[in-house]
């Protein structure tokens, strides 16, 4: 399980790399204001590179929800939070499949609102275990970034109104505070449940 758990981090990392590497291909691309999709949309020279990587990404994140689903069980606790990770699998997979501007592109893109909960419904189902009061505290706070960073990017739904004009210049830097939220909540919640120190104290728990 511990090793299951690093897949947490290493999704957010490939992520990463694979975002601002693909990028390079593109000639004046600009993370500021561009959005992701952009470097796999159709016509993109990046466009197969960046379906295999958000493919690999989706794959990342499916172990690490099986890691989260395994430790849920081992410690009574309900297995929503993993389920959500795995919804973000699915999410991901869909959006690098379906280059922008296909259909299904925004389907699957507005559909990771559901994984986006995973920091949330963790908060509240581990809120009494004592041995995961840090993972609840950070969960809160990048939570509560997601939940300001959502709007933002919604925001590109409504061309006509307030909030666009005021995001629009720096829409691919909006989309990548909320992409770094959640993808930085998966990497401290599987380093921190993969520490040896963790599993031992998790066992102690249960066993009682």
């Amino acid at each position: 399980m511990r090793s299951r758990l690093l897949f947490g981090p290493l999704a957010g990392a490939l992520f990463a790399i694979g975002v601002a590497g693909l990028a390079l291909m593109i000639p004046g691309y600009s993370h500021v204001r561009q959005t992701v999709s952009e470097i796999g949309a159709i016509g993109s020279p990046a466009r197969v590179l960046f379906a295999v990587m958000l493919c690999a990404v989706a794959v990342c994140i499916l172990v690490f929800a099986s890691a989260v689903r395994d430790l849920s069980l081992a410690a009574h606790r309900s297995r929503l939070p993993a389920y959500l990770i795995g919804c973000m699998a699915l999410s991901a997979a869909g959006v690098g499949l379906f280059a922008h501007p296909h259909p299904l592109h925004n389907v699957f893109a507005i559909s990771e609102l559901i994984g986006y909960q995973a920091p949330l419904v963790f908060a509240l189902i581990w809120r009494r275990d004592p041995q995961a009061k840090t993972l609840v505290a950070l969960s809160w706070l990048l939570y509560f970034l997601i939940l300001a960073a959502i709007p933002l990017n919604l925001s590109a739904l409504d061309r006509q109104g307030v909030t666009w004009s005021w995001v629009e210049p720096a829409y691919g830097l909006a989309q990548r505070i909320l992409f770094a939220a959640w993808f930085g909540w998966c990497a401290l919640l599987g380093m921190f449940l993969a520490q040896p120190q963790q599993h031992q104290q998790l066992s102690r728990e249960v066993s009682k």
